[in-house]
């Protein structure tokens, strides 16, 4: 039997009086990778964050071998063995990926007051290379390199050291399939070392494959940990939500025809080093899914149709011949855009759910011809789509910020929903959302497209893309490698074989 590394003990946290904690109570073993599951607004996150003090214990203990800790900071946890890969970008703009990866700890690169920058750089060179990330320089600034490759970054700053707990907080939803095998190895790595990880993911096939052990919050309250090798994905769904899940999960119809009616056209789009000569055409009530590796290119599509790419080439048309080149005139004509990065793209987090909710469609939030904002008008608005979209909320005042990663896309997602758009582009739109709201949103989908709504899905997820799109288009280096239609026979590896 394996030793006790943690003991969480009676943690209770409130968000004004939000209660999002409930005398939580759970042991955690050395040598293991122990998952938290729950759905968005469950406490996951919450409890690891004042684990790792990105927010202040209020009550209950932490004792880490035998010893209670109150991490002040997040340097204050590695100091004692805890790290963590947040859910959202966990690098500070403005430094380099060196300054990033020793941030709180460059003192051990200070002789007589001066930092030796070369030996710095030098050592994080050498771990980036030790790690298989050398295509990331350590004297570059971290802006540089994409979503992903800071995610990488992430996993350097927060295992290097060889911590005793490792919290990965919805990291896998981040990352393509190759950037999630290079994590999974790492955790393997903790583990044989006799480390622990603390795994936090919506993913439950992945759950399953990747724990040991599984413990399930639900609205801030413990209900059970289980073995991974005793309990099936369908148990764990009855534990997180209470019941069963029952209802369609994918569509289930094929063989549906897409109307020939384009709806807009991509003709020669080029975004210097990202993508190169793309076209195609999206048609009226349908779902295409766009699907690549990390580097493929896939993303920069929502924006470049968002008119979100300063220095795209080649047109995007609308079928009225309307040109889409910048986001104002997107947003005027019914296209909406989800980013991948909605902490810094997608929400403001320094507002209210009601304003990030409302902020397109304020032209339509007025008092009669007077163009004057109805702050009444504003707040039903707000509060209808944030409970369309089932947001856990104190109210539509409480800042985005404040939110769970799951909660802050539901709002991104309530926004457009609001605004009623045509084109809608998701880019991973499921990504850090819990199984019964993915649920929720592939139905929100499947009746868009069934009410003449066109969808663009960007996804990693290559069963979400099966599941629910009528063309996939796969992108690799940054052009179209090949189209595949929606078949019964399609599968994961279907799509693999034309991204690699």
């Amino acid at each position: 039997m394996s030793e006790i590394r943690l003991q969480v003990r009676n943690i209770t946290k409130h968000f004004g009086i939000n209660r999002a904690l409930n005398n939580v109570s759970f042991d955690i073993k050395k040598g293991s990778v122990h998952a938290l599951i729950g759905e968005n607004g469950s406490g996951k996150s919450t409890l690891t964050n004042m684990l790792t003090g990105i927010y202040q214990l209020e009550s209950g203990t932490f004792t880490l071998d035998g010893e209670n800790i109150h991490a002040k900071n997040q340097v204050d946890a590695n100091n004692h063995g805890i790290s963590i890969i947040v859910q959202e970008l966990g690098t500070l703009s403005g430094l380099s990926v060196a300054e990033n990866i020793f941030l709180g700890h460059e003192e051990r690169f200070i002789t007589c007051g001066f930092r030796n920058t070369k030996r710095m750089n030098d050592e994080a060179n050498r771990l980036l290379k030790e790690y298989g990330f050398d295509h990331i320089k350590a004297n570059v600034l971290v802006d540089e390199y994409n979503f992903e490759d800071r995610k990488l970054i992430e996993i350097v700053k927060a295992t290097y050291f060889k911590p005793k707990i490792v919290v990965i907080d919805e990291t896998t939803t981040a990352l393509s399939q190759e950037g999630r095998e290079e994590l999974y190895k790492h955790m393997k790595r903790i583990k044989e070392e006799g480390n622990t990880v603390i795994f936090i993911s919506h993913d439950l096939p992945e759950i399953l494959d990747k724990a040991d052990t599984i413990t399930v919050l639900r609205d801030g309250d413990y209900i059970d940990t289980v073995q991974s090798k005793d309990v099936t994905e369908d148990d764990l769904k009855k534990l997180m939500v209470g019941r069963e899940v029952t209802g369609d999960y994918y569509r289930n119809d094929y063989g549906t025809p897409i109307s020939d009616e384009v709806v807009l056209s991509v003709k020669n789009v080029t975004v210097p080093k990202l993508i190169h000569d793309v076209s195609f055409d999206l048609h009226k009530g349908e779902i295409l899914g766009f699907g690549g590796l990390s580097e493929s290119g896939m993303h920069e599509i929502g924006k470049a149709i968002f008119g979100a790419s300063f220095d795209r080439e080649g047109e995007v048309v609308l079928a009225n011949g309307t040109h889409i080149n910048d986001i104002p005139t997107a947003i005027k004509n019914s296209i909406a855009y989800t980013s991948k990065d909605r902490d810094n793209e997608s929400a403001v987090m320094n507002q209210s759910i009601k304003d990030n909710i409302a902020l397109p469609s304020l032209d339509n939030l007025t008092i009669g011809k007077t163009k004057l904002l109805s702050l009444s008008k504003i707040k039903d608005f707000a509060l209808k789509f944030a409970k369309e979209m089932s947001v856990k909320m104190v109210n539509t005042d409480q800042f985005v910020s404040e939110l769970s990663g799951g909660n802050k896309q539901k709002v991104v997602l309530a926004r457009w929903i609001g605004k009623g758009s045509d084109i809608v582009v998701l880019d991973s739109p499921t990504r850090g959302i819990d199984i019964k709201v993915k649920q929720d949103i592939y139905q929100l989908m499947d009746r868009m497209r069934k009410e003449g709504k066109s969808i663009i899905m960007i996804s990693e997820e290559l069963m979400e893309l099966i599941g629910m799109c009528d063309r996939i288009i796969i992108m690799k280096d940054g052009a179209i490698k090949g189209e595949l239609p929606r078949s019964k026979e399609l599968n994961e590896n279907s799509l693999i074989s034309m991204m690699v």
